[in-house]
């Protein structure tokens, strides 16, 4: 069997680039990132990944003029490299119906909050207003619904009485950066699949909050 081959579009730091780089060369994870694609070319992910010998494309949203030309010349640069696995890591595109069907199945998002609470922006600070006791992210499947595709992974993390947005994102990227490698690792060995809209793993259809809650 051929190494699963993995591109990750980007649009900032590559924090979670950067964790999914880390365990590839650790072998904990069985593929291979192709390339790393970015919508903004100031984006810091495309130094990681050029630091770790990764091709890498800029695809500049604001060169076209609408989100559907957009998305048509970024999976025509996607495909250019065969990928098993689309990864988006802070990809802050919504991305058009025919985009994600071209790729369904084999497009993951990882996404700040416990789904199907928050889905969009703002999240911790959301959690924070409604008074919530805990708070987390969530590695999902992506479909055309902005946010809710099948759930895979989920991690919590405590909601303390003096946390803000800023120091509830830090702990939620902790755990982000250990769950996201995990999942994209399912992936690769052939343990994870979609199929009719559910998340299956190890041939076990996963509840609505993915295969456990670390």
């Amino acid at each position: 069997m051929s190494t699963p081959s993995i591109v990750v579009l980007i649009s900032g730091s590559g924090s979670n680039l950067q964790a999914i780089i880390d365990a590839c060369n650790a072998e904990n994870i069985q593929g291979e990132i192709k390339a790393v694609i970015s919508n903004v070319e100031s984006a810091f992910g495309l130094e990681r990944a050029a630091k770790a010998n990764i091709a890498t494309q800029v695809v500049n949203h604001k060169a076209f003029e609408t989100r559907e030309a957009y998305d048509e010349a970024l999976a025509q640069t996607i495909d250019e490299y065969q990928p098993d696995l689309v990864v988006l890591a802070g990809f802050m595109r919504i991305l058009t119906a025919d985009f994600v069907r071209h790729y369904k199945g084999k497009m993951l998002n990882i996404h700040p909050s416990l789904l199907p609470k928050y889905q969009g922006l703002y999240t911790h600070q959301r959690a924070i207003d409604a008074g919530d006791c805990e708070h987390g992210v969530s590695v999902h499947f992506v479909t055309e619904e902005l946010d809710g595709g099948p759930v895979i992974l989920q991690a919590k993390v405590q909601i303390e009485a003096d946390d803000t947005a800023e120091t509830l994102a830090q702990k939620v990227h902790v755990q982000e950066h250990i769950i996201y490698p995990q999942v994209v690792q399912w992936f690769c060995q052939g343990r994870l699949q979609m199929n009719e809209g559910y998340a299956v793993l190890d041939e076990k259809q996963l509840p609505e909050n993915g295969a456990k809650t670390l």
